[in-house]
C-alpha cells in the first residue's frame, strides 16, 4: 500500500476528525479512502450514464417487455 501525505487547512482537518469519530472510520486515511472510492463511484456512473443517453433508443418497456423478463426469472429460479 502506498503513502500520501496531505496538507490541509485546520478547518478541513477538524471537519476530518469530527468524521473520523461520528461515523466509525478507525483512521483519517479510511475516511479520506471511502471519499475517493466514492468519488471513482460517481465517474463511473457518470460514465455510464453518458453511454446510456449517447447510445440510442431502445425498445419500448411496456407490458410485454415486462412479462419477458417475469419470464426470464420464473425461468432462472428452476
Amino acid at each position: 500500500m502506498g503513502t500520501m501525505n496531505i496538507s490541509l487547512p485546520d478547518s478541513l482537518k477538524e471537519y476530518v476528525d469530527e468524521q473520523v469519530g461520528e461515523c466509525g472510520y478507525g483512521t483519517s486515511s479510511e475516511y479520506v479512502c471511502e471519499l475517493i472510492r466514492k468519488d471513482q463511484d460517481r465517474k463511473r456512473l457518470r460514465t455510464m450514464i453518458l453511454q446510456g443517453a449517447t447510445s440510442g433508443l431502445a425498445d419500448p418497456a411496456d407490458s410485454d417487455y415486462f412479462e419477458s423478463l417475469r419470464a426470464r426469472v420464473r425461468i432462472s429460479r428452476k
